[in-house]
């Protein structure tokens, strides 16, 4: 059943004149990559949306920075992004034996830079409050 969702926003300490929210669900497999994709025309937005694995599924995580795009990236059951085997091999080819373009290639494929621009966000949201909601059945 869809139903209206109210976000409680606070001020962004990270940057002046923005604002912030966070919003936790439960929902179908397939849920984060919907609400990633209703997001993905604000450009101007900083998201990540999580979904965690099911006993079923794999789980994913999306992050949006408006100078960056969107980044996906497969997670395990304990939360860890997942590299793809031909990603990885990908990464071994282009660098060859330089040691520091391989750095490069797997922080790319990790999404790094997408961490990096976000960390200073996630800080300044500690001790915000969360919107738990539950689909049960």
């Amino acid at each position: 059943m869809d139903r209206a969702v109210n976000f409680s926003w606070l001020d962004q300490p990270a940057q002046d004149g923005a604002r912030r929210t966070e919003f936790t669900w439960t929902g179908a497999v397939g849920a984060g990559a919907a609400i990633a994709s209703a997001l993905r025309g604000w450009e101007h937005l900083r998201y990540e949306v999580t979904e965690e694995p099911t006993t079923a599924s794999d789980g994913g995580r999306w992050m949006h920075t408006p100078d960056l795009g969107v980044f996906y990236a497969q997670t395990d059951v304990t939360g860890n992004m997942v590299i793809p085997e031909d990603r990885v091999r990908y990464a071994m080819e282009v660098a060859g034996s330089n040691a520091l373009e391989l750095h490069r290639e797997l922080r790319l494929a990790l999404g790094q830079a997408w961490d990096d621009e976000l960390e200073p966000f996630r800080h300044a949201a500690e001790g915000n409050p969360v919107v738990w909601l539950h689909r049960v059945g």
